[in-house]
């Protein structure tokens, strides 16, 4: 306990999540979700909170993505040594799996502010020790990974396991916040912790206590799909669990059909709220007669900064990192200097496409990225809808740079990938088109800000929020994006970027939303972008200071960390 000692001096908030992304060789992160967890950290440690996070070791991490000429996706374990980065603490609890005893111990690393802040712990938990059996050990092994029985026993692990751990460790926690329903068994171990003591027992509801646990509980929800909640047959809650809380108690907290973890948290939690303001609106119609909220996500703008705007920022906007607010200055850089930052930004990533995948790509041409998990909604593919009109718009005058990943059981996602190749192939000679694979976090910072425009065409309203746009605009990359998620909020026409398709609010029931999208793109692409940016070069640096100075002026981790304090840490 001697590495945490210092740490123990105030009560904590104990930030939940299955996955924490915060560098690339700590491989416990899947996407977005990830990201934001690490940026939400980083932007605690900056701001000097009282902050505490807790997640899985996940030593075989994710995966590696490997993709053969045809884009066939194959999947290897991203193995990486805690030993080498993180410190382990000596203490060990105990969680009972399977009428087995599981033993889990501690792994700590310690985020500490770039610019002059506190330093943040992160708890990795871990059941590979030799305590356990081969199958209990390999339970932290895999990020997402296995059935349904794997993942209800490294959602215990988490969220039970992960508040005995804190206990053990001599932390007291004044607020709990669940990122997603992962980690919502934590309100059951929080309920036996306030369990009352009571001689004479008529109802067996009454021992038990919601509101002790609801005032110290925040849950944010991020999935704007039925099929995204983790919902558990209550057939396994009892064979993985037992007789860990009673079946008829739970089914009032987490539903009647089936352990419905983001119902749990809800039903525990003084304050819910989604990531944008229209997830909100789309999280109360799938869950009505609950109170949600919206603060809407960000991006830790130190670390989704390129060095070469960093330079920048750092010479005439001294203070941004710690102070996005600033960013409000921006006009006061001038043209020449940040058109010259973005270039050297943008050779940079040429550079590394060009070395990694054996393209051609050059640093005149307009220069389009699009890297997003690779599955259905997110229409990858809805650039080449149709073939001709896009080589007759855009032929030698775009190139096209993709990354992701499809998760290996998405059988859809890794076709899609396929597809994005085929027409990389079939438009040889007439549109540049690469796809990078192993899309991570180091590879991100490139493409955020290399590239001239982040495409983003995701299905309304599946987009709960989405991320990698606000990095964009950091580097001054401007947004061509279907509104949805986060871009509602931060988009003007012309001014800090482009819409794709109408707003979600004017979609005509049963229209064929990829003709109405695709044939926007291609107008607003004709008509708008490829003119601007080869023809009006004043304009287009202006729309790149306007996604700085409007966009990333608002979009970070510092301004929704201040709002989850005022709004659900410290009510």
């Amino acid at each position: 306990m001697e590495i945490l000692e210092t740490y123990i001096t105030e009560p904590k908030i104990a930030y939940f999540s299955m996955e924490i992304g915060l560098r690339e060789d700590i491989p416990t992160y899947s996407g977005g979700l990830g990201v934001l967890a690490g940026d939400t950290v980083k932007s605690a440690a900056d701001l000097c909170l009282p902050f505490i996070a807790v997640t899985l070791i996940s030593r075989k991490g994710y995966f590696l993505q490997e993709i053969d000429d045809q884009g066939h996706q194959t999947e290897k374990p991203a193995v990486w040594d805690p030993s080498k980065l993180l410190q382990c603490a000596p203490e060990k609890i105990i969680i009972t799996i399977e009428k087995r005893e599981v033993h889990i111990q501690a792994w700590v690393y310690f985020v500490e502010s770039p610019r002059g802040g506190s330093s943040v712990p992160v708890i990795y938990l871990d059941t590979d020790v030799p305590e356990n059996s081969n199958e209990d050990r390999a339970l932290t092994d895999h990020l997402y990974g296995g059935e349904s029985d794997y993942r209800i026993k490294q959602e215990a692990i988490l969220g039970i396991g992960g508040v005995r751990m804190l206990r053990k460790l001599g932390f007291e926690i004044k607020k709990y916040h669940m990122n997603e329903g992962h980690a919502a068994f934590l309100t059951l171990e929080l309920l036996h912790e306030f369990k009352r003591d009571i001689e004479e027992v008529w109802d067996e509801s009454r021992i038990w206590d919601p509101e002790s646990v609801k005032n110290l509980c925040v849950f944010t929800t991020h999935t704007p799909v039925e099929a995204g909640h983790d919902k558990f047959s209550y057939e396994l809650y009892a064979k993985v669990l037992g007789d860990y809380f009673p079946e008829n108690i739970l089914k009032g907290l987490a539903g009647e059909e089936n352990v419905n973890m983001t119902l749990l948290g809800f039903n525990l939690s003084n304050h819910v709220n989604g990531v944008a303001k229209k997830h909100m609106e789309v999280s109360q119609n799938m869950f009505p007669g609950y109170k949600i909220n919206a603060i809407t996500n960000g991006v830790h703008s130190y670390t989704w900064t390129c060095k070469h705007m960093k330079k920048l920022y750092d010479k005439y906007l001294p203070g941004w990192a710690n102070e996005p607010e600033i960013f409000v200055r921006i006009g006061c850089i001038p043209d020449k200097e940040l058109w010259a930052a973005h270039q050297k930004a943008k050779k940079e990533l040429i550079d590394y496409v060009n070395s990694s995948t054996g393209s051609d790509m050059d640093c005149e041409t307009l220069t389009i990225g699009f890297a997003r998990r690779a599955t259905a909604y997110k229409r990858a593919d809805l650039l080449f809808s149709d073939i001709e009109r896009l080589e007759k718009i855009a032929g030698g005058k775009i190139q096209i740079i993709y990354a992701g990943k499809a998760h290996p059981k998405d059988t859809v996602g890794k076709e899609l990938i396929e597809r994005i190749y085929s027409f990389r192939d079939k438009l040889k000679g007439k549109i540049k088109i690469t796809f990078l694979p192993n899309y991570n976090m180091n590879s991100a910072l490139k493409l955020v800000s290399g590239v001239d425009i982040w495409l983003n065409t995701p299905l309304r309203p599946l987009e709960a929020s989405g991320t990698s746009g606000m990095k964009a605009a950091h580097n001054g990359v401007i947004n061509f994006s279907v509104l949805d998620g986060w871009w509602i909020e931060g988009h003007i026409e012309d001014y800090t970027g482009w819409s794709i398709g109408p707003a979600h609010k004017d979609i005509a029931p049963d229209k064929d939303m990829n003709k109405i999208d695709s044939d926007d793109l291609y107008k607003k692409l004709e008509e708008k972008i490829i003119p601007k940016y080869y023809n009006d070069r004043k304009t287009w640096i202006r729309m790149m200071q306007n996604a700085i100075g409007k966009n990333a002026y608002y979009f970070n981790t510092h301004r929704m960390m201040r709002r989850y304090v005022t709004e659900a840490y410290i009510r």
